[in-house]
């Protein structure tokens, strides 16, 4: 069994407690008359000569690397992103294999005006209603989690919400599911969700096949600005960072060099 088969089996367990103690029609009567979500997709569009948006990640720990930095402090990290040029932020919500918790949306939020994308293994329709009620603006749905079926409901669910679905894959076939769904938000994980192995190949190979239209995400294994030049030239409009900038000594720097938006010296400056 591969991470993803054991983290799949955790969060259905998971989500069931929750429905014990919050009902899903107390859920969805929470939900009514919230205030709008942000606009993700807009975030992520480059303009203004940008050559590539940053969704920086609050990440505390991971499955395959355990815990990222031993002072984890995310409304700190959350200010530091949006302050040097994140155009969005992740927050890892997963508690089982990750550390998360869905409270960090709500703490998080109050501090950024930039739209919060809530990073966990979304299967059904309670999760949905839970992220927006938190403060999610939008949601990652894994193609490898879900059947094609599943991953359409929960798009169309999703919309209803006022919530960005940021569809994840990680092969061709996984990225033709994506199509035919009509993703409008692709992810291109360079990571396998089941053995936690990462290549940026995966960017590299997949992301000039995707034709016109969908905003792509490259995601995961990214932790220079030559991997970031590596994944724009492929054809990516954004990258999904964590773990480079949480163990980053200098996180602000690391933020303005991943969003491509330091001024590196020329050799003859140095």
């Amino acid at each position: 069994m591969g991470f993803l088969d054991k983290i799949l089996n955790a969060k259905r367990e998971e989500v069931a407690g929750r429905k014990l103690e919050l009902a899903m029609p107390e859920l969805e009567a929470l939900c009514r008359g919230l205030p709008p979500t942000r606009n993700l997709l807009a975030a992520l569009r480059p303009d203004r000569g940008a050559k590539v948006r940053l969704i920086a990640e609050l990440k505390k720990a991971s499955p395959s690397r355990g815990l990222l930095a031993d002072s984890f402090d995310p409304c700190s990290l959350a200010r530091t992103y949006r302050d040097n040029g994140a155009a969005a932020l992740s927050v890892l919500t997963d508690k089982e294999a990750f550390q998360g918790k869905i409270e960090l949306l709500s703490e998080v939020r109050p501090l950024v005006d930039c739209p919060l994308l809530r990073k966990d293994f979304i299967l059904e329709e309670y999760q949905l209603f839970e992220s927006r009620l938190f403060g999610a603006d939008a949601v990652l749905l894994i193609v490898a989690a879900l059947a094609p079926t599943q991953l359409r409901e929960l798009m169309q669910a999703a919309k209803g919400l006022g919530l960005t679905t940021l569809v994840e894959v990680h092969t061709r076939e996984e990225l033709d599911v994506a199509l035919t769904a009509g993703a409008s938000l692709i992810g291109v994980n360079n990571r396998n969700l089941q053995t936690f192995e990462t290549t940026l190949e995966t960017s590299l190979t997949l992301i000039p096949t995707i034709p016109e239209g969908p905003i792509v995400v490259s995601e995961s294994g990214i932790f220079t600005r030559d991997d970031v030049l590596r994944v724009v030239d492929a054809g990516a409009h954004a990258v999904l960072v964590g773990e480079a900038l949480v163990r980053a000594a200098d996180v602000a720097a690391k933020v303005r060099e991943l969003a491509l938006l330091d001024q590196p010296k020329l050799k003859s400056d140095r």
